[in-house]
């Protein structure tokens, strides 16, 4: 995520982008030899009050244990922007200091191609040009979604966040049905891909409701209906999927 958000920032000419890593892809060193960004070691090699903003962009389990050595940014003034899901602000705070000014984000992987969508909360303290900010650079990515309370974060991150891998298990899902109808598979896979990424498109494309959508796909008696008796029974698609997305959801609070 954190090198989707780079693509984005240098194609938008963000400004002067610096990235600490001690363990370096080839992509960043070759970024870092085009002059794209400056490319450190570590924290301590940043000077704190040249940052106007520090996008953490590390794993939970990392970031709990790493969060104190990014002190000095917050404390210098920089906005610190946390795009790891279930580390909240309290222990942010904590690394940070009580007047850190803290953004939670949650993109999806999607962004990878600037057509992503990330949830965001803003934590007290924060001012309305710290918002501004936060969703220019997160719009790198694709769309922002502002909520009103931390805990909605991991709704976010339930149904955003991890939802790419919901939208991939459908086209596996429908590749190993047409298989079962007799299909090759590779004219399955290659037709369930492109159902999955053409509805998608169109669902970004028309502004309908996804219900509408649906219906006008739809002829009363005919073979989509009888597929959507069954994914729409009481026990079908819409019943599973508010299950896995609250489990999800659980999940996400358990990484506090």
């Amino acid at each position: 995520m954190g090198g989707a958000l780079l693509k984005g920032w240098i194609a938008r000419k963000a400004g002067s982008i610096i990235v600490v890593e001690p363990k370096p892809s080839s992509l960043l060193r070759g970024l870092a030899r085009r002059k794209a960004i400056t490319l450190v070691a570590a924290p301590s090699q940043v000077k704190a009050r040249t940052l106007s903003a520090c996008v953490v962009a590390l794993k939970p389990q990392i970031l709990k244990h790493e969060a104190p050595v990014l002190a000095d940014f917050a404390r210098a003034g920089a906005l610190m922007i946390s795009i790891a899901a279930g580390t909240d602000t309290k222990l942010l705070f904590a690394a940070w200091g009580a007047k850190a000014r803290i953004i939670r984000a949650m993109p999806n992987t999607p962004g990878a191609i600037g057509r992503g969508i990330t949830g965001l909360f803003a934590a007290k303290g924060t001012t309305t040009a710290d918002k501004r900010k936060a969703t220019a650079l997160l719009s790198a990515l694709g769309e922002t979604v502002w909520v009103a309370k931390e805990d909605l974060i991991d709704s976010v991150t339930a149904l955003s966040g991890s939802g790419p891998a919901y939208l991939f298990l459908m086209a596996e899902a429908m590749t190993e049905a047409g298989i079962a109808e007799g299909l090759p598979r590779d004219q399955a896979e290659k037709l369930a891909r492109a159902t999955v990424a053409g509805a998608g498109a169109l669902l970004a494309a028309d502004k309908s409701p996804a219900g509408a959508l649906r219906e006008a796909v739809t002829s009363p008696g005919g073979t989509t209906q009888a597929a959507l008796n069954i994914l729409m029974a009481s026990d079908g698609l819409v019943s599973l999927m508010k299950r896995a997305i609250h489990a999800a959801r659980l999940r996400a609070e358990e990484l506090r």
